[in-house]
């Protein structure tokens, strides 16, 4: 077992190195920015999964957090050092992601769900009221002299992390007080485990991680404005890509991710009238063909034929 896992932590590790040195041995625009959108999803929904692979809680507070970030880079970004810009959205992220933590995971279902979608609707709003009342401009210029490649390498920094982080948690006590809260909420408690605490800590981490890539991505917009950063389809986008690989496995939301980004490139430029229509259509598909992802779908497929053949025998 541990030898299939230290290969399996090689093989990824391997990935990521030559996903690092590619922009370098194949130059190209497209293919860097490609990339970047890429990796930006696949944090995204990395992070996404953590907490709502285990928990089985659907957050749509994902748009919240990036923009939050990309916030913070816009305030903040030619006052201090890029270093101390990116501690200070992790701040805000994790103090945002804990007092909404605290107050909402107690809810479950459909309350949570509703509840993460009106939190972009609320700091959105905020924010509008905050640059119209106060700095009376609803838009800022961020000037940062901050290349493509650089957005990228930070981009793929924060994927690495966040599977390592996943790949810790799932190894650790929390990861399994994580999965009792996900099969059964009533018999985690009568367990013992803390599942507000298990909840709130895991909401917190998968906020922080989104929080700092909208502060990575933010430089790359030059300009930003509340309906840009607090977009909610980015939330029903990372939601579909993880369902569609399997929110359940750790690998699983990058399988949804390669396929989609570029489903969802391809019908943002030959239809954009129409692109919510079509990821609603998109995230419909999803649902009822794999409810529980490629991933899971290509493992049972795998190991049916062993046990029809364990059977026989």
């Amino acid at each position: 077992m541990i030898h299939k896992v230290n290969k399996a932590a090689v093989v990824v590790a391997a990935l990521l190195a030559v996903m690092a040195a590619l922009p370098i041995v194949v130059p190209g625009d497209y293919l860097l920015s490609y990339g970047i959108n890429l990796l930006q999803y696949g944090t995204l929904a990395t992070a996404w999964a953590l907490f709502s692979g285990p928990t089985r809680y659907i957050s749509l507070a994902t748009t919240a957090f990036f923009g939050i970030g990309a916030y913070t880079v816009a305030v903040l970004g030619e006052a201090l050092p890029w270093p101390a810009v990116l501690a200070v959205a992790l701040l805000i992220g994790a103090l945002v992601a804990l007092v909404v933590g605290l107050s909402t995971l107690r809810l479950s279902g459909v309350h949570f769900v509703i509840f993460t979608f009106g939190l972009t609707e609320l700091i959105r709003q905020l924010v509008t009221w905050y640059e119209v009342n106060v700095t009376k401009s609803i838009g800022r210029y961020i000037f940062l002299d901050m290349s493509q490649l650089e957005i990228y390498w930070q981009l793929l920094a924060l994927l690495a992390l966040a599977l390592l982080t996943g790949w810790l948690i799932r190894r650790s006590r929390l990861g399994l007080a994580l999965r009792v809260i996900g099969e059964d909420e009533t018999v985690a408690r009568h367990l013992g485990i803390n599942t507000t605490a298990a909840k709130v800590l895991l909401f917190t981490i998968s906020s922080v991680f989104m929080t700092l890539v909208g502060a990575v991505m933010s430089p790359r917009w030059t300009y930003i404005d509340p309906a840009i950063v607090f977009n909610a389809n980015l939330s029903f986008q990372v939601l579909i890509m993880s369902l569609l690989g399997g929110a359940g496995h750790l690998l699983g939301p990058l399988a949804g991710v390669i396929p989609l980004t570029a489903l969802f490139e391809f019908l943002s430029a030959r239809f954009p009238n129409h692109f919510s229509v079509l990821l609603g259509v998109t995230f419909l598909v999803i649902v009822y063909l794999v409810p529980n992802g490629v991933v899971e779908r290509v493992r049972l497929w795998f190991r049916r034929p062993a046990a029809m053949v364990a059977k026989e025998a």
